[in-house]
């Protein structure tokens, strides 16, 4: 038997029931040779001392402090992630919508603008649309394949440029290397929410990005199981180019004693991630819980052997669909057909991951196309009515009442979802067993559309 180890040692000093039970079988700051990472489900850390303490809080020295801004296992989480997207540095947070969140406020403040495209997640869209109009910060909404409403579209107060590599839930493949030249341009950096592709499929740096986002709650989690996102910054971008857009890093940062963030972090880390994970998450408190940074890093084991199947089976899928006569088009960028075909192949060349949407023939009428889409996803058995993507299961959703249900129609048309528009997330089952369940799904919904129903989706889908 080898020696006792330290943590489990009798006290030298005898104490209490009371102590005890607190205290007893602990000693802080003993390390255990785990083979996996461990969660430190802890809220606080202990100090050395009083000074190391007054040095943490100062920034002065890099360690723990407080689970709200930094927590061991989360650290873990954010090193792997970065790696994998090629970054210098990142923040693990709470939910993909806190990760844009954070993200865009931590460049863009009252009185600044941001250009985004109109194709975004629903969820996406109210907070920019909503909650930074409240924050007086301004959106420009635009075609992301539209370069030149792009160019148009950037201001002198311009902060940042965002777009999804992959839409949701039309699978728009970004021209990603046209934008990020007119964000060159502007002068300011590209964020790319990269959720949909994930860095598998897609590393946003190769094409110019300079931040990514990901809804770690999606396909790297990979389970449907934990809420997470995370902040990358891929160390492209010179906030120093022009110190006068960017007081927050470049002046005096008054919780860094007598410097800036860049000053402090420049030469080592990302003085970007540290204004994210010192200001908005310390402030804010969108924090990422040690456990699910744990779950999140059992998904990304093995994320590379799951895109390959979540894209293999998306497009046996898709194909599948092309055939049915209930459904009108299909969008999923592998086909041949897709107007975003050229793009999947320029910026995915490894699969177009799985999350996609089909419509089915319209009817004209709105209430009758409602109805249709329920009768179609009541009949379903392997694919699930969930509001989630990236998970193990196939699920199925209908972005119009749904994710997307709080746009106006203009802004539906726009972002080319219609009324019969249904969202799949294909998942890791047999997708013979996949495509039986939309084709039984299916063979009862064949509707013959109105002349003028399908002329207008047929316009909705070529803006």
């Amino acid at each position: 038997m080898g020696a006792m180890p330290e943590a489990t040692r009798p006290a030298a000093v005898p104490r209490s029931f009371a102590t005890a039970q607190v205290q007893a079988g602990f000693v802080s700051g003993v390390a255990e040779n785990t083979a996996v990472p461990s969660i430190h489900q802890s809220n606080g850390f202990e100090f050395a001392s009083l000074s190391e303490a007054r040095d943490l809080f100062a920034l002065r020295k890099d360690g723990n402090i407080y689970s709200r801004a930094a927590n061991p296992t989360v650290l873990v989480f954010e090193r792997r992630v970065a790696e994998l997207e090629g970054g210098i540095g990142a923040a693990g947070v709470a939910s993909g919508q806190a990760a844009v969140a954070v993200a865009l406020l931590a460049l863009a403040k009252q009185g600044e603008h941001i250009v985004a495209a109109r194709q975004l997640y629903g969820g996406t869209v109210d907070l920019l649309q909503d909650t930074f109009a409240d924050w007086g910060i301004e959106v420009t909404f635009v075609d992301q394949d539209d370069v030149a409403a792009w160019e148009a579209a950037v201001r002198p107060t311009t902060r940042a440029l965002f777009a999804e590599s992959i839409s949701n839930p039309i699978a728009q493949v970004l021209d990603l290397g046209a934008v990020a030249a007119v964000a060159r341009r502007a002068g300011v950096p590209l964020v790319i929410d990269n959720t949909v592709a994930t860095p598998y499929l897609q590393r946003a740096k190769d094409f110019g990005a300079d931040i990514v986002v990901h809804s770690a709650t999606k396909f790297l989690g990979g389970h449907g199981t934990s809420l997470g996102g995370v902040v990358v910054d891929l160390g492209t971008f010179d906030f120093t180019a022009e110190p006068e857009r960017w007081p927050q890093l470049t002046q005096t940062y008054p919780r860094v004693p007598d410097g800036s963030l860049v000053e402090r972090f420049g030469a080592t880390a990302s003085p970007y991630i540290a204004l994210v994970k010192t200001k908005y998450v310390h402030d804010l408190g969108p924090s990422l819980s040690a456990f699910n940074a744990f779950q999140l890093l059992q998904g990304l084991e093995t994320l590379d052997l799951r895109m390959q199947r979540h894209s293999a089976s998306a497009l046996a899928v898709a194909e599948f669909l092309t055939t049915h006569p209930a459904v009108a088009r299909v969008h999923h960028p592998g086909l041949a057909s897709s107007p975003w075909h050229a793009n999947a192949q320029t910026y995915l060349p490894d699969g177009a991951s799985s999350v996609f949407a089909f419509d089915l023939h319209a009817t004209g009428d709105a209430e009758a196309d409602f109805r249709l889409v329920e009768d179609v996803i009541s009949r379903l058995q392997v694919v699930r009515l969930v509001a989630n993507i990236g998970d193990a299961r196939s699920l199925v959703a209908h972005p119009a009442s749904m994710t997307h249900s709080h746009m106006s129609p203009a802004q539906l048309a726009e972002a080319h979802i219609s009324p019969t528009t249904v969202r799949l997330s294909i998942g890791l089952e047999d997708p013979r067993d996949i495509v039986d369940d939309l084709r039984r799904a299916l063979d009862g919904a064949a509707v013959a559309p109105s002349d003028d129903a399908e002329r207008q989706l047929a316009e909705s889908s070529s803006r």
